[in-house]
C-alpha cells in the first residue's frame, strides 16, 4: 500500500529497518544534520537544514519556499510502491509539515481539510510547522485552502516526542 511515514529520529533506525522505505527525507538544524544511513541510497535521501521556527530570526535556517520546492520535486519523483519515511528530531513539526504538503500534492485541490481531519486523528500529536505550510500553499496555488486546513485542525496533544505514524495515499 503506498504510505508516508513520519518518526522522531530516534525511531529512524527501526522505522528503516521494519518498513523498508524507497526515499528518506531528514528535517533537521544544519547543525544536527544527519549522513545517509549505510547501506540507503544516497540519491533517496533529501536533507533539508533547517531549524523548526515561524519566525526568522538572525543566524537561523527558517523554512523557505525554496525548502518547499525541493521537498516537492523530490516527493513527485517517489513512485509509491515503496514508504517515503520522513523525519525531523521529534516527529511532530516539520516533519509533520512536510507529510501534510505532500498529501495535499498527491491528493489534489480540494483535499485539504480531508487531509487535515486525517492528520489529527492518526497523530493527535502533530503540530506542522506553520511557516513551512504557508510555503507549501504558495508553491501549490491553493490560495489559503492549505493554510485554513491546518488552523481547522486544532490543538495537538501536547508531547516531547511523537511517534511513528502511517499516512496511507488511498483512504486517509
Amino acid at each position: 500500500m503506498p504510505r508516508l511515514l513520519v518518526t522522531p529520529l530516534s525511531s529512524l533506525a527501526f522505522v528503516l529497518d521494519a518498513h523498508a522505505p524507497s526515499h528518506l527525507i531528514s528535517l533537521l538544524s544544519p547543525e544536527h544534520m544527519i549522513e545517509t544511513p549505510p547501506g540507503f541510497p544516497a540519491a533517496m535521501h533529501l536533507k533539508l537544514g533547517i531549524n523548526d521556527i515561524i519566525d526568522p530570526l538572525e543566524g537561523t535556517a527558517p523554512p523557505a519556499r525554496e525548502h518547499v520546492d525541493q521537498l516537492l520535486a523530490f516527493a513527485r519523483g517517489w513512485d509509491a510502491k515503496r514508504p517515503l519515511l520522513i523525519h525531523c528530531w521529534a516527529g511532530i513539526s516539520r516533519s509533520m509539515a512536510s507529510a501534510f504538503t505532500i498529501l495535499c500534492d498527491r491528493l489534489g485541490p480540494g483535499c485539504e481539510i480531508e487531509i487535515a481531519r486525517a492528520m489529527r486523528e492518526r497523530a493527535p500529536h502533530a503540530q506542522p510547522n506553520r511557516l513551512l505550510v504557508i510555503h507549501a500553499d504558495e508553491a501549490l496555488g491553493r490560495g489559503g485552502r492549505v493554510i485554513w486546513a491546518l488552523n481547522s485542525m486544532g490543538p495537538a496533544v501536547l508531547v516531547e516526542e511523537g511517534v511513528t505514524t502511517t499516512f496511507p495515499l488511498e483512504g486517509l
